[in-house]
This record gives C-alpha cells, sequence and structure tokens, in this order.
C-alpha cells in the first residue's frame, strides 16, 4: 500500500499539471459539496424552524438561496491560491470573478428583501393608501447601481473610488439616461402625498382608453385592469401631467348619480280636462297632490285673475306634463333603490329641443354595485315609459323605417283625386 501511494506521489512530481488538475477538481468538488450540503441541509433546516415558528411560508423571494451561493464561492476564492501549478494571473482572475460574484449575489438578496418587506407591508390594514412600493424600487435601483461598480471595480482589480471620481463627468450623461425615473419618483411622491390614486380605485382616462381598477402602482408605471380584463399600463408621471377621473368619491358617498331624460313629444303637452283629472285622482301616488294644487291655482287666479268669467284664457290650469312631473317626483321619493337623505334628488324640465322636452330625473341610488345600480335605473324608466300614456303624454322617438312604410301604405290606400 506504502508502495502504491509513493509511486503515485512520484507521478505527481513528475507530472506537475496532473497535480494542477486533480488540485482544480478537488476544489471544484468541493464547492458543489459546499452549495448541495448549505442547499439541502442549512436552508430546509432554516425553513423548517421558520415554519415551527407559525406564519413563515417559503415565498422568500429567494434570499435564502441567493445567500447560500456565496459558500462556494468563498471556497473557490479563498483555496484557489493553494492549487499547484496556476500562474498569478489566472488566480487573480478567478479570486475577482469570485468576488463580483459575491457582490452581485448580495445585490440581487438584498432587492429580494426589499421585495419581502413591500409583501409585509402591503398585508397591512391600510396598506393600500400609502403604497411603498416605488420608493423600495428606487432603493433597488441604487443597490443595483453601487452593486454594479463594485463589481466592475472588482473585476479590473481596482478602487471603486476611481471609477466613482469619473461619474462627476458623466453626470449629465446619467441625468438623461435616468431622466424618466426621476420624474417618475417625483410623481410617485406626489401621488403618495396628495392621495391622488389607490390601489384598487376605479380610475378613468379616457386618453389612453384606460376606465377600470388600479392593480398595481409602481415606479414607472400605473397597472389599470379595464372592465374588458384587458390591462392599460400607464406611466406613472401621466398622473400628475394629465386630466383623469377617479371615482372613490362616488364608491365612499354610498350612492351612484341617475341623470338621464324623458324627451316628451311637445306635441302632446295639454291642459287637463275634467276627464282627465278624474281618472289621474286614482293614483294613490298623487293623493292630496290635486287638492292642495288645485287649491293653490283657485287661490292665485282669485288674487291675480280680474275678470268675471268662470274661466279665463290667462288662469293657471294644471297641466298634464306638470302633473306627470310631479309624479314622477313622488315615484322617484317612494322608490326603495333610491337615497333618500343627504343627496339631490329632483325632477326638472331642461331646454327644449328638436327631439322633444327633455324631463331629467337627478338622483343617486343606495348603493355603487355596477349591476345593481343600472337595474335599480331601468326598473324607474321601463315604469316612466309605460306610465306615461296614462298622462295622454307621448314619449319622442325619430320615425323609423316601419312608420314611413306604414305612412307609404296610408296614402296609397286613399282614394285618388282625379
Amino acid at each position: 500500500m506504502q508502495e502504491e501511494v509513493t509511486s503515485w506521489l512520484d507521478l505527481l512530481n513528475q507530472h506537475p499539471q496532473l497535480q494542477t488538475l486533480i488540485a482544480t477538481l478537488g476544489l471544484i468538488t468541493l464547492a458543489v459539496l459546499a452549495n448541495w450540503l448549505v442547499k439541502h441541509i442549512l436552508v430546509r433546516g432554516f425553513y423548517n424552524v421558520l415554519n415551527r415558528m407559525g406564519g413563515a411560508q417559503k415565498k422568500d423571494f429567494g434570499v435564502v438561496k441567493r445567500l447560500s451561493h456565496i459558500v462556494p464561492a468563498l471556497i473557490i476564492s479563498s483555496t484557489i491560491g493553494i492549487v499547484p501549478g496556476l500562474p498569478e494571473a489566472a488566480v487573480a482572475v478567478v479570486k475577482n470573478v469570485a468576488g463580483g460574484f459575491i457582490i452581485l449575489t448580495i445585490a440581487l438578496a438584498l432587492g429580494a428583501i426589499l421585495e419581502i418587506i413591500n409583501m409585509l407591508y402591503m398585508r397591512r390594514k391600510n396598506a393600500h393608501l400609502k403604497p411603498i412600493k416605488g420608493y423600495l424600487q428606487v432603493i433597488k435601483i441604487i443597490i443595483y447601481a453601487i452593486a454594479s461598480i463594485l463589481v466592475v471595480a472588482t473585476l479590473i482589480d481596482r478602487s471603486p473610488l476611481i471609477l466613482l471620481s469619473g461619474l462627476g463627468a458623466m453626470a449629465a450623461v446619467l441625468m438623461l439616461i435616468f431622466q424618466d425615473t426621476l420624474l417618475s419618483l417625483v410623481a410617485s411622491v406626489q401621488i403618495s402625498s396628495g392621495d391622488m390614486i389607490r390601489v384598487g380605485d376605479w380610475v378613468e382616462m379616457p386618453q389612453f382608453n384606460a376606465d377600470g381598477d388600479v392593480i398595481d402602482i409602481a415606479l414607472h408605471t400605473v397597472k389599470i385592469q379595464n372592465w374588458d380584463k384587458t390591462i392599460t399600463t400607464i406611466p406613472t408621471k401621466r398622473f400628475i401631467s394629465d386630466s383623469f377621473i377617479n371615482w372613490r368619491g362616488m364608491q365612499e358617498s354610498g350612492g351612484r348619480r341617475i341623470k338621464r331624460s324623458l324627451f316628451i313629444d311637445q306635441h302632446s303637452i295639454h291642459f287637463l280636462s275634467a276627464e282627465e283629472l278624474e281618472h289621474l285622482k286614482r293614483f294613490n301616488l298623487m293623493k292630496g297632490y290635486f287638492d292642495n294644487k288645485i287649491s293653490e291655482l283657485n287661490q292665485w287666479n282669485k288674487e291675480h285673475i280680474q275678470s268675471n268669467e268662470g274661466d279665463s284664457i290667462d288662469s293657471r290650469k294644471l297641466t298634464n306634463i306638470g302633473t306627470f312631473r310631479a309624479y314622477v317626483d313622488f315615484y322617484i321619493r317612494n322608490h326603495p333603490g333610491i337615497h333618500q337623505r343627504g343627496m339631490t334628488l329632483m325632477v326638472r324640465q331642461l331646454s327644449p329641443t328638436s327631439e322633444g322636452l327633455p324631463l331629467e330625473i337627478y338622483c343617486f341610488t343606495n348603493t355603487t354595485a355596477w349591476t345593481e345600480y343600472e337595474g335599480i335605473q331601468s326598473d324607474i324608466f321601463d315604469h316612466l315609459l309605460a306610465i306615461a300614456p296614462e298622462f295622454n303624454l307621448r314619449v319622442y322617438q325619430a320615425p323609423s323605417g316601419s312608420d314611413v312604410r306604414a305612412l307609404g301604405q296610408r296614402i296609397n290606400a286613399e282614394p285618388q283625386r282625379t
């Protein structure tokens, strides 16, 4: 056995290249073994301890695994010098590369730690009011910039101060390169301090065809998920320079506005006849209205109309449009889906148009849910459109093709005059 060992030593002494190869393979094997031990024993043990402590899940964004890569790099960097036969230049290159790798690994681990900080912060109840993702991204950029300088300095085996001294002359170039980042940083600060948008807000920016919920606020971009489930990405700085609509106020108020008009055919507007008045008195919502209104009109006519005639042409009378407006007001005020307190509720006439007389309903629902809001609004106008003929009112509608055909058939059916 001793003779075999002696023969191996003699063989190694006679072939120094073989010594270098064996030592290099041994060093690589040691580094791989150390990496395996750290990942499969220390890292798993670390996770088990965290899980036993409660609440620690394995979502650490790769911090521990990245740091585990430092161990083989340290082994190579510290032991490469004892490998026989390696040129000094090769040893220096390996040490520099290992040192740069260690710096890069630490920078990536710090970036992952910032992701953990953001994740823990977003678990807070009111975290969406003051997101810190943009600020953490700025810190991450600074870390990566410093790491880049240190890596380059390590690879070329020079002091990082030499590289930093040259950055003064490159300040203008860097400002040009990072101008978007600087503008985005300023915009993020203004958005956060002014509480302009939050994650979850309904935001509308027509110039970008964006209309939906904010799902992410980052340093450079804000992501909006539109109602058709597409995602629009908008530069953060545009929320400072451009106008946009934030519907948060509506959502927090608890009511959503209804502002829609019925267009009444003006040829159907007239004073109420006695028969029409008796017909409309059957409506439960109008109980007491006619007595009070007729008493008010009679009192006004008595004071202002100087005539012996029982029915003067300029006396005030009930009209079907006025009565219908009163009915709509009563109907809205008794609707269970309408916000009755603290919000504007009115029925008004707008200026007549070529499409008729607009009778506008202006009120707020007692819910902000989109589907419920549309259901309440549709139910109201379904009823009003159906009941308008009871007041002998016609809703305006432009003539359609069937109307023109019906008119043509009527003309053709009439006897032709000779």
